[in-house]
């Protein structure tokens, strides 16, 4: 027997986390039961199903990135029809999710598996995966720069960049490349605000040591061995 989060992140569905928000929406049923969150069941006996669709045994675990553009939700589906990144990986033989997120006008570096424990190491900030944005703003970025290295109050809890640095200065403010590991719902755009600048483009350049390179906006590439070795 085994938590419901879990058999349905090692069969791709979505991450333990992504899981248990199906769970919750009650888009999961053991035996035509709706599932509770906490429940456990056992893969090839009991019959799973996610949205009345079958879930199939676990397939090979698959690693992937993609050069999000903006203007795509990290999602899998969207009730208003809304753009999402599913749509720039539909060549991809098997069922992945996309590990984490980027919000609609944040382009850059995004990782997609069907490996729940791969997605739990590269998100939870226990594991301490650092993320590097490129983000260009408006105002005293010179200034943010230094607030961004102390501690930072947004909504109800504190962060601070690992790293921060000038890259640029434009006429209107410059450029930063912030390094955060905690890696909070829109953290990035959140921090500069607080830091007195205003964000006017955000790009993800890289997660642990995978870089994104050159690859192009709108595709994808699988990762090397050595790649998804280097998450641990």
């Amino acid at each position: 027997m085994e938590r419901l989060q879990k058999i349905l992140a090692a069969c791709g569905v979505a991450s333990r986390r992504g899981s248990e928000k199906l769970i919750l929406e009650g888009r999961v049923k053991v035996n035509g039961n709706i599932a509770q969150l906490g429940q456990s069941a056992r893969l090839g006996v009991d019959l799973i199903t996610v949205d009345d669709t079958k879930l199939d045994e676990k397939n090979e675990h698959v690693y992937l990135m993609l050069n999000k553009p903006c203007g795509y939700l990290t999602t899998k589906r969207d009730e208003r029809g809304r753009n999402t990144v599913m749509e720039l990986v539909a060549g991809v033989s098997v069922n992945v999710f996309p590990v984490g997120r980027l919000d609609k006008d944040t382009e850059g570096l995004l990782l997609f598996t069907n490996d729940g424990d791969f997605a739990n190491i590269v998100m939870h900030p226990s594991f301490n995966k650092k993320k590097t944005y490129e983000v260009e703003v408006s105002g005293d970025v010179c200034d943010a720069v230094h607030l961004m290295k102390e501690p930072v109050k947004i909504d109800d809890y504190t962060v601070h960049a690992q790293k921060a640095e000038l890259i640029k200065i434009t006429a209107d403010g410059g450029v930063m490349q912030i390094t955060v590991i905690e890696g909070r719902n829109r953290q990035i755009r959140k921090m500069c605000s607080v830091c007195g600048v205003s964000v006017k483009s955000l790009k993800r350049i890289s997660v642990g040591d995978l870089e994104l390179g050159n690859l192009k906006p709108g595709k994808w590439r699988y990762l090397t061995k050595k790649e998804v070795f280097s998450f641990g």
